[in-house]
Formats: C-alpha cells, sequence, structure tokens
C-alpha cells in the first residue's frame, strides 16, 4: 500500500482505496494486495477529491469507497468523489459496513459500478473486479426474439395488493428464474411491465426504456410480429422485455382491445409470459386476469393488505370475474421457526377467507441492493433465502408445465 499521490511512474497505480481510515478495514488492504499487488495507493475522502483532479488520475482503472455508519454525515463530498471518477471513466467499487439503505441508494445513484458487503465475503471483492473489466452487455433486441409458435404460453399476472409489497421483485425473478431453470431447454421467457406510469422491470434490470414501446401501444390495431418484436429487449440474452415507455402515460390510454392484442403476441412467441401489474385497478385488468392461467397477488401481514384483499374480492365477485385464479403471496413471511408468527399467517388467511400459498421470506438488503444494480437474485445473491424460495416456484410451475403438456 502506498499514497497515490507519491506513487512513481515506475510502478503506476491501477486502483485506489479512499477511505476516513483505511486501517478500520483491515480485511480490504489483504483482498486489494491479493487483487492488484502493489499497484494500488490509499486516500483519504478530501485527498481523493484533490488526486482525481490531477492528471495521473486518469491512468486508475478502479477506486474502492470503504464507508462505515460514520461516514454518512459526508455522502455528498463521497458522492462528489463518485460522480468525479465516473466523469473520468474511472469504475467505482462502494465496499460499505453497516450503512443505512437510503444512504447506500443514494451513492449507487450516482453512479457506483458494483457494491459489496463488508465484512469482505471470500473473493467478493476480486470477484467485482472481474465484473468490472467485463464488457457491458448490450441489450439484444428485436433480431433475436423467439419466433411465434402454433402453441400459446402460459400467461401469469403479478399484482400487489399495496405499494411496497414485492409484486415486481417476484415478477422480475420468477421471470429470471423460469428462463435458467432448465439448462439443456431453456424455455422462452417474456415478462410485459404493463404499469405505464411508475413501472420499474428496466430499473430491476438495467434495460433502457425505449419509444417504439409507446409506439407500439398507440396504435396495437396494426401491431404485427415485427413491431411487437421491435418494442422488446433481451436481457443477457435469455430473458425478453417489455419495458413500461420512456415517459409516464395516463393508465387508461389503452384499451383491454389493445391489452389483449399484446398478450397474444406474447403468447405465440413464449412459453412463459410474465406481466407486472399496476397496484391501481382499471378497466384493462380483467383482460389480464381473464387470460391468465395463474394470478399471483402479493400482500404482508399488515391491516392495509388485510383491508384491500377485502376489497379486491369483492371487486371481483361483485364484475363476476374468475377469483379462482388468485394464489395469493405473503412478502416478508415470518422464518420456519417462527411460530408467533405462523399463527398470525393462518389467522390471517382464516379471518380472509383465502389460501395463502406463497410465503416469500424477507430477503433483507440484499434484495434492494441487486435491484440497484440491475440484477436478478439469481446473479446477485443466490442463496438469498428469498431467491431459493422464488426459484422452488419456478421449477415446480414448469414441472407443472411439462406435465400438462405431456398430458395433452
Amino acid at each position: 500500500m502506498s499514497s497515490a499521490t507519491t506513487q512513481t511512474d515506475h510502478s503506476p497505480l491501477v486502483a485506489c482505496t479512499i477511505s476516513r481510515d483505511v486501517t478500520n478495514f483491515d480485511l480490504l488492504i489483504e483482498d486489494m494486495e491479493s487483487a492488484v499487488g502493489e499497484a494500488w495507493g490509499d486516500l483519504g475522502f478530501p485527498e481523493a477529491l484533490a488526486f482525481l483532479a490531477q492528471q495521473d488520475a486518469k491512468a486508475l482503472e478502479f477506486v474502492a469507497i470503504a464507508i462505515d455508519e460514520t461516514d454518512e454525515d459526508h455522502l455528498a463530498m463521497i458522492g462528489e468523489i463518485i460522480t468525479l471518477a465516473g466523469s473520468l471513466e474511472i469504475k467505482v467499487i462502494l465496499i460499505a459496513d453497516d450503512v443505512s439503505p437510503a444512504a447506500l441508494h443514494s451513492l449507487l445513484r450516482q453512479g457506483a459500478d458494483e457494491f459489496v458487503p463488508y465484512p469482505l465475503p471470500e473473493n467478493e471483492l476480486q470477484a467485482a473486479i472481474d465484473r468490472l473489466r467485463k464488457p457491458a452487455p448490450q441489450p439484444v433486441q428485436t433480431s433475436s426474439a423467439p419466433s411465434a409458435t402454433t402453441e400459446d404460453g402460459v400467461l401469469l399476472g403479478v399484482h400487489g395488493l399495496a405499494g411496497g409489497t414485492g409484486a415486481t421483485t417476484l415478477a422480475v425473478n420468477l421471470a429470471w428464474e423460469l428462463a435458467t431453470v432448465d439448462k439443456n431447454n431453456p424455455p422462452r421467457v417474456c415478462i410485459l411491465d404493463f404499469d405505464l406510469q411508475f413501472g420499474s422491470v428496466s430499473t430491476f434490470l438495467d434495460l433502457p426504456r425505449r419509444e417504439p414501446v409507446y409506439e407500439m401501444w398507440s396504435d396495437t390495431e396494426t401491431m404485427d410480429e415485427d413491431i411487437f418484436k421491435q418494442a422488446l429487449v433481451s436481457y443477457e440474452e435469455r430473458l425478453w422485455v417489455l419495458t413500461a415507455p420512456p415517459e409516464m402515460l395516463p393508465l387508461d390510454l389503452i384499451s383491454s382491445e389493445d391489452v389483449a392484442r399484446v398478450l397474444e403476441q406474447a403468447r405465440k412467441h413464449f412459453d412463459y409470459v410474465i406481466v407486472d401489474m399496476p397496484t391501481t385497478l382499471v378497466q384493462w385488468t380483467e383482460a389480464v386476469l381473464s387470460a391468465s392461467q395463474i394470478y399471483f397477488v402479493t400482500l404482508e401481514m399488515d391491516m392495509r393488505s388485510a383491508q384491500n384483499t377485502l376489497r379486491l374480492k369483492r371487486a371481483l365477485k361483485a364484475e363476476d370475474l374468475p377469483i379462482e385464479k388468485l394464489r395469493f403471496c405473503v412478502n416478508r413471511a415470518p422464518k420456519f421457526t417462527d411460530l408467533n408468527g405462523k399463527s398470525r399467517i393462518k389467522r390471517m388467511a382464516e379471518s380472509l377467507e383465502i389460501n395463502i400459498e406463497v410465503q416469500l421470506p424477507d430477503g433483507g438488503k440484499l434484495v434492494a441492493q441487486g435491484a440497484d444494480h440491475g440484477l436478478p437474485l439469481g446473479s446477485s445473491a443466490a442463496k438469498n433465502p428469498l431467491r431459493k424460495e422464488i426459484a422452488k416456484l419456478a421449477a415446480s410451475l414448469h414441472e407443472l408445465g411439462k406435465s400438462d403438456a405431456e398430458a395433452a
């Protein structure tokens, strides 16, 4: 380790740690030496701003900014360092020890490329460096989207009964798990973001919101296979996505007929179609519910979810809609050993007269961190309990789909 400001030209820097006191992060020192040997330096926050303004800084490959809860008083300066590094095309690895989610979210939004928790998991710093060095995948668009088939795919709706109940998290991760459930014969999977105002599937997968989406919705009567495929982008060439439009649009911009046409195209091209629905009930909600094989509804163990469950049931019964398609999923469900929590879920189901068939455990901070990085949990936190439960759900759905296909 050496000071970044005194490094000689004979041993040029490729990386630099930036922290209030790097000795507070002894594991980081060891991992930096393993990763880049002697070719790294260390700076405090004020010194980092000065150094990044110098010509020598342009030779850096990346900086590792290490912070803990004490540094939250200096977020403005740290954010300025991240922004300055980004302007110089220097990658930023953020290493955080017990930092609040709000502070972490703020710094990631300002341009940090990778996040690693502290204490550092084994080999995680090297893995983050390897990801930085890997060329960014380019979204694969129209040409590689699957061609239409004679059989319609399975349609799965996902609807949150209140904000923050994990509907988009479930939709995105279920789609990814289905896309990767069978390595030898992977299903063709598409996720449609039907929340025209606040849809965030593109954010969860770090995909661009494109103008062809709005153009497609504007005139579905003339939509053909090519126009539909033009509106899609792919994630790692395994999952195809219809994002929300670039601009916020009124939910009544589209009709039930528009939705039916898009669903028809999607089911022709894909084995599984997951629809991430807006929380609001609209005219065309019926079109998605009626076309779905299963309609997942996410809720939590709180009063707002309970009240909204009752209101949803009444609304569907009043219109004689297929309420039997609903599959209730409790987000942040209690752990297996939490007998009191299990009892609360049972009482909630009995009082609402519903079956709670899916219990999604609390995935903790890693869920939001993966979303901020545009990565599904299967890529960012494979051992996370929420990821494991969604993977089990995807596997059971796929087995059920194969059994139905064989029976037919």
